[in-house]
């Protein structure tokens, strides 16, 4: 009885010892962000107006915006969710422009899936920390929520004092501008292991704001708060304000 239970226990433990080694460990998969409009880059408070696709022009002083709640996926569906995965992106902070996601379990991931926004939990949760600290000026005291998309900037043909104020935001129906973006690969496959550190690589485009689903004329709409303004302009950036310029393999 002795000799079969201890068998049974050395059984058991080459089998725990073989399902252990036979998991690939995790890597990780940097993520970095570069800031255009149209076909130039993005450099705030620049000394010449951009041109909007209608025709008008402004300038940038402000371009902040989160990515949250990140997603892989394989190709037989499998998925990842990145746990606790809030990052702010700021044009001013170089260094907020490229971050990693950390302990990736190792695979071939041929979906990316991310918010363009905080989701609506952590608008209620309180006083949070790191990324979505409220002294980093993406948070309204006032409507306890957080600014998904802050751009701040000027346009001669902006009403008043000419300048341009999106403060996008809001996880209430209806006017939720919390947005969900899939944007494609571009056929890539982004291969995580132990040892590699693949980068995808993310482009936004400021000049998506303002035309897509709706043309955002700066004399009827220069600042917005929240509300139905700002879901037109969130919608637009659903629309492509955001796409892989292109994925690098190790």
């Amino acid at each position: 009885m002795s000799f079969t239970l201890s068998a049974a226990a050395l059984t058991a433990c080459s089998d725990d010892k073989d399902a252990t080694s036979a998991t690939p460990a995790p890597g990780t998969l940097d993520i970095e962000v570069s800031h255009v409009v149209g076909s130039a880059p993005l450099t705030l408070n620049s000394s010449t107006f951009y041109t909007t696709a209608s025709g008008q022009q402004f300038k940038v002083s402000t371009f902040n915006y989160y990515l949250s709640n990140f997603k892989l996926k394989k190709a037989d569906g499998t998925e990842y969710a990145a746990p606790e995965s809030y990052f702010l992106i700021r044009e001013s902070d170089p260094a907020t422009k490229a971050f990693t996601l950390k302990d990736v379990p190792a695979g071939d991931y041929t979906s990316l899936t991310f918010t363009l926004g905080v989701d609506s939990v952590r608008n209620v949760s309180g006083a949070q920390t790191g990324a979505l600290d409220p002294s980093n000026g993406m948070f309204w005291t006032w409507n306890s929520g957080y600014i998904y998309t802050k751009l701040e900037g000027s346009s001669p043909q902006a009403g008043g004092n000419q300048q341009l104020v999106f403060h996008i935001g809001g996880f209430k129906k209806p006017n939720n501008t919390i947005r969900t973006l899939s944007p494609s690969l571009n056929g890539a496959v982004v291969q995580v292991r132990n040892g590699r550190t693949p980068t995808v690589h993310l482009q936004a485009d400021v000049l998506k704001m303002f035309t897509g689903v709706t043309t955002i004329d700066f004399a009827k709409l220069s600042n917005t708060m929240g509300g139905p303004s700002s879901v037109l302009v969130a919608d637009n950036q659903a629309a492509g304000m955001l796409r892989v310029d292109h994925v690098h393999g190790n």
